[in-house]
């Protein structure tokens, strides 16, 4: 199973299983992470589980659709490795992939 880090606003990580298919979102959920909200449980109409994808996983995990750049615009302190973690999908690929929460969701 892949493996993702979740570091939180304060540096505290966290590394947890995921499974191919499901997203970061609801991995986070799986086992909960804090600083991931997901109030529209995946439907990509919020922007409550915004994270910043670390640098060197920006090209494996591609970039925004423009409808998740639509709803970025509804996030607090958005930067370019700004992504939804609803839409981020869990991939072999993705093994390793190092993701920050906001100090606050949107």
């Amino acid at each position: 199973m892949p493996k993702i880090t979740f570091i939180d606003h304060a540096g505290q990580a966290r590394t947890v299983e995921a499974q191919v298919g499901a997203t970061v979102m609801e991995t986070a959920l799986r086992h909960a992470v804090p600083g991931i909200d997901a109030e529209c449980g995946g439907a990509c109409s919020c922007a409550t589980c915004h994270v910043y994808v670390d640098e060197a996983w920006r090209a494996a995990v591609g970039p925004a659709s423009a409808m998740e750049e639509d709803m970025l615009d509804f996030a607090r302190d958005v930067r370019p490795n700004s992504r939804l973690s609803c839409q981020i999908k869990v991939s072999e690929a993705l093994d390793g992939l190092t993701v920050t929460t906001p100090e606050r969701q949107g």
